[in-house]
């Protein structure tokens, strides 16, 4: 299965973390890890326990990372839904989630104002006869409710910090983070309840066909009650079409005007 976004994800996740990286070729990212990095990824525990019993630094390793739609080249890792790697990415998200507080940073002489957004990145996973996930992100500015989609990547360019630049100032949320919050689900649910939903008959259809073969391999028999309802209930948990939706992380950004209507527009 193919995340949509999934370069711009990993980019933005490995240059939040502190690495070091670039993008050599399309659908390519160059990583230099950090040390907290490499020990949740690379699964050296061995050679890091040495280095600190020897007073030693030690050298993070990198990565080469291919994210295009299938393998072209074996001396590249490719990152997919379903990758070792990829789930490795999502446990240390979800580990490490917080709401973190960020300011762009301004080298200014005079005052500006910088004006709160929420971003939040989301996971969808879609459960029926053919499982998907994809990664949203979006952005919500806390003033006048202006939403935007895919706003990691919009931000990759901006230059942000955890500390206030000199004559920049903030603006007091005008709507709750928590009210943003919910409303980033709505526009979500509202655009998930829009596509496409030939994939839910899919799965109502193959679910269908399971529950009736199902009944009739017990109906020839003695059959056990218990087991029956048991197997009814696996086959809804596999095929039944639901969808999923989990923060994986948030924060509140302080942004200029100049980075605002560069978005917007």
């Amino acid at each position: 299965m193919k995340i949509e976004n999934l370069h711009q994800f990993l980019y933005q996740f490995f240059q939040s973390t502190g690495c070091q990286l670039s993008e050599p070729a399309e659908n390519e990212l160059l990583i230099q890890l950090t040390k907290d990095l490499d020990i949740a990824l690379m699964n050296r525990p061995f050679y890091w326990h040495y280095m600190d019993k020897i007073g030693q630094q030690g050298n993070p390793m990198s990565l080469h990372l291919y994210t295009g739609e299938s393998q072209n080249d074996p001396g590249k890792e490719w990152i997919h839904y379903g990758s070792p790697r990829l789930h490795q990415i999502f446990q240390y998200i979800q580990s490490h989630a917080k709401v973190t507080v960020l300011y762009e940073k301004l080298n200014s002489q005079e005052k500006t104002a910088l004006y709160p957004w929420l971003v939040v990145n989301l996971k969808v996973e879609y459960i029926g006869k053919q499982k998907k996930e994809e990664i949203h992100s979006f952005g919500l500015q806390l003033i006048n409710g202006t939403m935007i989609s895919n706003m990691m990547t919009l931000l990759q360019d901006t230059d942000l910090g955890e500390i206030v630049s000199d004559y920049t100032y903030t603006i007091t949320p005008l709507i709750s983070p928590s009210s943003g919050f919910q409303r980033i689900f709505r526009y979500l649910e509202d655009g998930l309840a829009k596509m496409d939903q030939s994939w839910v008959t899919q799965a109502k259809k193959a679910l269908d066909e399971e529950l009736s073969l199902l009944e009739h391999f017990f109906s020839d028999k003695e059959s056990d009650e218990e087991l029956y309802q048991n197997e009814i209930m696996r086959l809804k948990e596999r095929l039944e079409p639901k969808i999923n939706m989990h923060i994986i992380n948030a924060g509140l950004f302080y942004l200029s005007d100049q980075v605002m209507n560069k978005i917007l527009h």
